[in-house]
């Protein structure tokens, strides 16, 4: 296995969506954190933006991230959210 990983990913809601989209989001957190090689799963939300979510996870490798990528709760939110995120990055960093 690889180094560990944190992933920044910011999701930014419709206006009309933000509920929906915070639902969904909050729904990920207990199943991630179970998953194996989950160290932290942060979901954040902007205060002077409501529409914007970051969530800030540590991962014990690559590929263990990757694992939690395929799973069907990260499926179902994207199906869930579908036509409600206006926008999404997200960023693979290493400590330095």
């Amino acid at each position: 296995m690889g180094k560990q990983l944190t992933i920044v990913a910011k999701i930014e809601a419709y206006p009309d969506q933000v509920e929906l989209v915070q639902a969904e989001l909050l729904k990920l957190v207990e199943p991630t954190l179970r998953e194996a090689g989950c160290i932290q799963y942060d979901l954040h939300q902007d205060n002077h933006d409501p529409a914007v979510f970051l969530l800030y996870e540590n991962w014990e490798s690559r590929e263990l991230w990757q694992a939690h990528m395929q799973n069907a709760h990260i499926a179902g939110f994207a199906q869930a959210t579908e036509g409600a995120v206006a926008d999404f990055s997200l960023q693979e960093m290493t400590r330095v």
